[in-house]
């Protein structure tokens, strides 16, 4: 009835909804849900699906990271006490890195899976333009058993560190170093050759020494922990690959590791253009080698060449000045395996 508008609690019915005169029943209705959330934080959303796998990967990847390092040090002759060697001859030791790193880029993510780089998990933009790059990368990786996860351009952004990925980026978990007594192990001294590397901070040049060094049969490189480069994915890239046939030793304190390659007997050989000697002149028949690869633009470090038995040179024309350390280290590795 009209007269029965003003009532207290009475609703007028329109077009707009209920209006004033519902006597606050509906006041909770009429104040709305808030801001919409994230496509990615909608539990139907497909969005929040790729997270959620995104997330498992990683999970994955480092579960799998700790379940190695833990058998590792289960090991018989293993020790789990950081820096004890193992008392089993030939055994490897090896740190458990943490956390994961990315290569980005169609190029680089199918040069990383036909190099063999290990890795956990490949990503993919929705919506990617299926060139021959990635459908190569996706049947490598679909033949090496690994995942292969549809995720957003922002979710790859984030995961690459907003490096250029051209919507493919491949998951490698943190690389596990050996220790340098590692290097050792199990083998008679006159045998080993060591590659140590004193300033290179060039990932290239680390993976181009693993790669000489796995060629001309060495044992392993050694690297310091600080102001050097480190097993990252372009090392792992640059390597083609020999990072998994060549343990890499990570050494806290570089002139002690050499002076406990001294003690064990081997010959710690510097190059360096001012070197004692030249390469054809060096004599390393019989005796255990520590070379010692300095920075292209520093060379070797005052503490390390003092500690050096000798320091050789590589032979070259005036008009070239100096090489890199990835070609200088692999002419003297093939001298030495010329040698020997």
């Amino acid at each position: 009835m009209a007269g029965n508008a003003g009532r207290r609690g009475a609703v007028r019915r329109g077009k707009k909804g209920p209006s004033v005169g519902s006597g606050g029943q509906r006041r909770k209705g009429l104040e709305g849900r808030g801001p919409t959330p994230k496509a990615e934080d909608r539990p139907s959303h497909p969005a929040n699906d790729r997270k959620i796998g995104a997330q498992k990967a990683a999970e994955k990847a480092e579960r799998d990271a700790r379940s190695v390092a833990g058998m590792r040090k289960s090991r018989p002759g293993g020790d789990a006490r950081p820096g004890a060697r193992p008392t089993r001859p030939g055994t490897q030791r090896r740190r458990a890195g943490t956390g994961s790193e990315y290569v980005a880029g169609r190029n680089s993510v199918l040069e990383a899976l036909v190099a063999g780089v290990p890795a956990t998990a490949l990503y993919l933009q929705d919506g990617l333009d299926n060139d021959t790059r990635v459908r190569d990368a996706v049947r490598a990786a679909s033949d090496k058993g690994m995942s292969v996860l549809p995720v957003s351009k922002g979710d790859l952004d984030r995961l690459t560190d907003g490096a250029v990925h051209q919507g493919v980026a491949l998951q490698i978990p943190a690389y596990e170093y050996a220790h340098p007594d590692d290097l050792l192990q199990g083998r008679k001294r006159s045998d080993v050759v060591v590659v140590a590397l004193d300033g290179v901070t060039d990932t290239r040049n680390l993976g181009a020494v693993v790669r000489s060094a796995a060629a001309f049969g060495a044992t392993g490189v050694v690297v310091p922990s600080r102001r050097s480069a480190g097993m990252t994915a372009g090392a792992w890239k640059s390597s083609a690959g020999a990072a998994v046939r060549v343990p890499v030793a990570r050494a806290a304190n570089l002139a002690r590791a050499l002076q406990a390659y001294k003690d064990a007997g081997l010959m710690v050989v510097g190059l360096d253009a001012g070197g004692d000697v030249q390469l054809p002149d060096l004599d390393v028949v019989g005796t255990g080698v520590c070379l010692v690869v300095g920075s292209e633009g520093e060379g070797l470090s005052r503490l390390v060449r003092d500690l050096c038995d000798t320091v050789v040179s590589i032979p070259m024309s005036g008009a070239t000045e100096s090489l890199n350390a990835g070609v200088a280290a692999g002419i003297v590795l093939y001298a030495v395996a010329q040698q020997r």
